[in-house]
């Protein structure tokens, strides 16, 4: 951990939700935060700029973003060390470099510009399939405490890289890792000779190996307890289901199934969608991808 947590912000309610997250995690990592507020570049790309006082104006609506981001990170953790930087560029691009190096960059579900109807927006989406550090997206505030961090497991290096942010968060938070192991049977006909009994073995013997795979990591992190629950079914409702009462839902970016190239998985978006609580999509260090 490198002792920083980045917040992005734009004004809109659920960044001021990530926002207020940030800060309480910050506060409980004994990390300091930034808070990085983007000017796009469509303000010199159009002719606004040829309005009398449109620069002026449009220069303070960015500078009271990050004003009143950092009075409310204070209110939330008042001995917080808390800095703001207003950058230029395109948004995805530009918090990718303002983030690198931190412990988590946290986002908002959608901003300013995001459709009343989408849960996702094009930001968040493009930053959980880019950023090199983890991306904690956030939907809305989240008050209620479980003590819990849910983390999905399948043993891929994707899902080893969740793990370890799960266990820091966790550690962070005096929680416990909830490891989630879903196993979905193969396609095949249900009226085949002995397909339930055969298929029933099969996901014993996997739940076997993924408990043997987790072992592991309660010698590294003896501190942290350490629960797991194996399912035979997909893992998408298994993981929304736990995230119910949970304080955060961890994911790799992509797992065993996803397609070589993708940025982003199948799994991971559709929980980003699902969750009830804040999503965390963590990417491995680079040359175990």
């Amino acid at each position: 951990m490198t002792g920083l947590v980045v917040a992005a912000v734009d004004g809109s309610k659920p960044a001021t939700a990530a926002l207020e997250w940030a800060a309480d995690d910050a506060r409980r990592r004994g990390a300091a935060l930034r808070i990085v507020h983007v000017r796009e570049p469509w303000a010199h790309q159009y002719p606004f700029h040829a309005v009398e006082g449109f620069a002026d104006s449009y220069g303070e609506f960015c500078e009271g973003v990050l004003a009143a981001a950092a009075e409310r990170a204070r209110q939330v953790a008042p001995d917080l060390e808390v800095t703001t930087e207003l950058a230029e560029g395109t948004v995805v691009e530009t918090l990718r470099a303002a983030s690198a190096g931190a412990d988590a960059l946290v986002v908002g579900s959608r901003g300013t510009g995001g459709f009343s109807g989408l849960v996702l927006g094009s930001v968040g989406l493009g930053l959980t399939g880019h950023a090199p550090v983890p991306v904690v997206v956030v939907r809305r505030p989240h008050r209620d405490e479980y003590h819990e961090v849910v983390v999905g497991f399948d043993g891929s290096p994707h899902s080893e890289a969740a793990l370890e942010f799960a266990f820091e968060e966790a550690r962070a938070r005096r929680a416990r890792v909830h490891a989630v192991y879903a196993w979905e049977a193969p396609i095949f006909s249900p009226f085949a000779t002995g397909y339930i009994a055969t298929m029933r073995e099969a996901f014993e013997e996997e739940s076997r190996s993924a408990r043997l795979r987790l072992a592991p990591w309660r010698e590294k992190h003896p501190d942290v307890p350490l629960v797991e629950s194996a399912v035979f079914g997909h893992p998408v409702p298994a993981l929304a289901e736990a995230s119910l009462v949970a304080d955060l839902v961890v994911v790799g970016s992509r797992g065993l199934g996803g397609v070589r190239g993708a940025l982003l998985g199948s799994v991971s978006h559709a929980v980003l969608h699902r969750a009830h609580c804040p999503v965390a999509v963590v990417r491995p260090p680079e040359g175990t991808r």
